[in-house]
């Protein structure tokens, strides 16, 4: 299914809306220097200043592709299921619902270093600060530690993150 995209068989995925608490500006900046890793990136590049700019700064980069919204739920699962890695780069709002379903993929999950992002994965994802930082934590990843970081990702979204655990945990506090 991925191949509808006329994707590279390996990549790195991020679905958001284009906007500055999110940190789009850190994740091209650093795959800007990583040529060897492709970076697919859904969202919706048009609506603001700070999107057109990004999408006009790095959407002529061959390992970048830069996709409009896609709303079908079964091309997100395709995208989130096929990449190597998830980037979140979310800086602002709580537990954020892109995190949570990308914990359910099996894949490792790569976020923005902030508290509710340590939070919501318990301490076990990798994280990143800024662009240089980032890129060591891509270039220095290994396979075991994606195989473990992947495994606790599903871990804690099977223990924490299901509709029967939430509507239970609303049920006691009524």
């Amino acid at each position: 299914p991925v191949k509808e995209f006329d994707l590279p068989s390996k990549y790195s995925f991020s679905v958001c809306r284009i906007e500055p608490e999110n940190n789009i500006h850190i994740i091209l900046e650093a795959f800007s220097g990583l040529e060897n890793y492709s970076l697919v990136i859904v969202g919706n590049w048009l609506n603001s200043d700070y999107g057109r700019e990004l999408h006009r700064q790095y959407s002529a980069y061959d390992n970048f592709y830069l996709l409009d919204p896609i709303y079908n739920l079964g091309k997100l699962y395709s995208l989130r299921s096929s990449s190597e890695f998830y980037l979140h780069g979310h800086s602002a709002g709580g537990t954020n619902p892109s995190l949570v379903e990308a914990m359910h993929f099996g894949v490792p999950i790569i976020a923005f270093d902030c508290d509710f992002n340590r939070s919501t994965t318990e301490n076990k994802a990798l994280y990143f600060k800024d662009a240089k930082n980032l890129k060591l934590v891509i270039s220095s990843l290994t396979e075991s530690v994606s195989e473990t970081v992947s495994k606790e990702m599903v871990e804690v979204a099977k223990r924490r993150y299901t509709w029967k655990t939430v509507a239970k945990q609303y049920f006691n506090l009524f």
